[in-house]
């Protein structure tokens, strides 16, 4: 795909705005017929990348109407807060008849990049065990079909490699660590102390681009939140992990592990449905991690009574908390209107849902040095639900109340949720706070692996591990894999890390080695996302004095080598 100079400055531009939409013939007679979008890449064969200054974001809400909202990019964090034999990792790989580590299969990493350099992501030669880098930050030759960023093949890192200036030839560096430690977690070559889950798989490794300005101020990121990210990148990495393994004619199985807060948790965005339509075919393995908000006291949630007084929520906000966003969420047979009061007492009056990509109300208080902004968008695609999002800019400290007031109330339900951990202040918090529904974005999406933690050593769950159900009611997560003290390697050496994000690297090696038993050997030679949950899900170690699935373990602990001998008995 060529693209000319003017519309090269103009995608890369501080004031363009990315967005991922469904490919329908409305946008298309849109995009044609106006010189405010300039159209990308197609993915999946259904999902169109498209870019517009923000000036004229609100027109595309317009012309494609108020379910357009989910087409828009959230903003994507990182989760990070003896892992292998607990998983029946390390039995599979000395099985004699079995001695799966991974080979003939790629590990697919969205993330932060990779130390290309480590020890474990060469084989004894040297030589390098990583396909490809794609380096959506990179200036250079896009890939082939892709619109940004820059590609570095193996025989490129090869030649890195050999050299006494490697950066010199492929300056790509880790600078976070988070997508080298989950690559070597996940595929590190194995050495006299330390192995990956899929020891000889081989590496597709996608460096993510930071969110757009335009963005971090839709959803009040904090200044110095760096890591964040934008869905529609995610999803243009996942897409080149794709086209590589097609290339290469290899099965893949690739590992999210970011997530977010912000979304519909139901699995009906553009975001979940793409990734949830990719899962499904052959040779491909998606695996996610579920979050780390369990204790975040980010979420809250409710029912609306017909005829009932209005429903409050309270959150307490403590000093220099700076913006905050909040999303409220409700069923398709209800719609709600809203009004705020501050710490002082000054009120914003209910303001009637009107949906548009506009605030609904924009009011700056009299006693406070802040901001209150309303704005609500409905039906939201795919469920039908409303969408109420609440900004308070400079935010004073104390306790808000925000009143939901029913217009229309058959099922009454509603959910409320903060940004994830590091994208609000510490000091916000509901004060009648869940631990339910705290799965992060895109967990919640149908068809992939959403994976949980727990300490395999105490055999208990990471308190911190986000707990379903999804918003439409779905167990979460699937299961859960170790995720406390895992060991691996960083870009400056050994180190550990907790967290949903590391299990879920776990379960990605777990995976590719099913994917090596099922496809590369001719056992299932049809498997994907759909069979290899379901063989782990079977083979789960599950307490006596726990009834399952639940919301907090899924079906159980992951145990490979007990789904192994539960299809023996098949």
């Amino acid at each position: 795909m060529r693209l000319t100079p003017e519309m090269l400055e103009f995608i890369h531009a501080p004031d363009t705005v990315d967005f991922i939409t469904r490919a329908t013939d409305t946008f298309f007679d849109y995009a044609h017929s106006s010189d405010d979008v300039v159209v990308g890449q197609t993915m999946a064969g259904r999902y169109v990348l498209g870019y517009v200054k923000a000036e004229n974001f609100h027109r595309l809400e317009e012309t494609l109407g108020a379910a357009f909202i989910s087409s828009a990019s959230v903003v994507l964090g990182l989760l990070d807060r003896p892992a292998l034999e607990a998983s029946g990792v390390t039995q599979v790989q000395n099985q004699p008849y079995l001695n799966l580590k991974g080979r003939g299969v790629l590990l697919g990493f969205v993330d932060t990049g990779i130390d290309y350099t480590q020890d474990v992501f060469r084989y004894e030669d040297g030589s390098s065990r990583i396909q490809y880098i794609y380096d959506q930050t990179a200036e250079g030759e896009p890939p082939d079909g892709f619109l940004l960023g820059r590609e570095y093949s193996k025989a490129d890192i090869d030649a890195a490699l050999a050299s006494d200036d490697p950066y010199a030839l492929v300056p790509e560096r880790d600078e976070s660590g988070h997508g080298t430690f989950l690559a070597s977690v996940a595929a590190g070559r194995q050495t006299e102390d330390f192995s990956g889950a899929a020891p000889d798989a081989e590496i597709i490794a996608v460096k993510l681009k930071k969110a757009r300005p335009y963005y971090r101020a839709k959803y009040c990121v904090p200044p110095d939140q760096e890591d964040a990210y934008e869905s529609s990148a995610v999803m243009m990495g996942v897409e080149y992990i794709l086209h590589k393994a097609r290339e290469l004619n290899r099965p893949v199985a690739s590992c999210i592990g970011l997530g977010t807060n912000f979304g519909s948790h139901d699995g009906y965005s553009v975001f979940e449905e793409y990734l949830g339509g990719v899962s499904i075919q052959k040779g491909v393995c998606i695996c996610v991690a579920a979050g780390n908000e369990a204790e975040a006291r980010h979420h809250t949630s409710g029912v609306l009574r017909p005829e009932g007084p209005p429903e409050q929520v309270d959150l307490k906000v403590g000093e220099n908390a700076g913006d905050i966003y909040m999303a409220v969420w409700n069923t398709v047979a209800d719609r709600i209107s809203l009004s705020v009061r501050s710490p002082s007492g000054e009120l914003v009056g209910r303001v009637p849902a009107r949906p548009g990509i506009e605030p609904a109300a924009d009011v700056k208080l009299v006693l406070e040095a802040a901001r209150v902004q309303i704005e609500y968008h409905f039906p939201v695609e795919g469920s039908g639900g409303q969408l109420s999002v609440i900004r308070i800019l400079g935010a004073t400290p104390g306790v808000w109340t925000i009143q939901l007031h029913g217009d229309i109330v058959l099922s009454g339900q509603y959910q409320v949720w903060l940004p994830m951990t590091g994208f609000v202040a510490p000091s916000v918090e509901f004060l009648a706070a869940t631990p339910e529904s705290t799965i992060t974005n895109p967990g919640a999406a149908v068809g992939l692996i959403c994976c949980g933690a727990y300490d395999s050593a105490g055999k208990s769950l990471y308190a911190k591990s986000s707990r379903g159900p999804a918003w439409d009611g779905r167990v979460l997560p699937d299961l859960v894999a170790p995720g406390v003290g895992v060991g691996g390697i960083y870009p400056y050496g050994p180190g550990l890390m907790n967290g949903t994000s590391v299990a879920a690297a776990v379960l990605a090696g777990i995976c590719a080695l099913l994917l090596q038993w099922g496809i590369r050997e001719g056992n299932d030679p049809a498997m994907g996302t759909y069979q290899i949950r379901a063989y782990l899900i079977r083979g789960c170690l599950r307490r006596n004095d726990m009834v399952y699935p639940n919301n907090q373990w899924g079906y159980g602990s992951v145990q490979l080598m007990q789904s192994f001998h539960l299809m023996r008995e098949l």
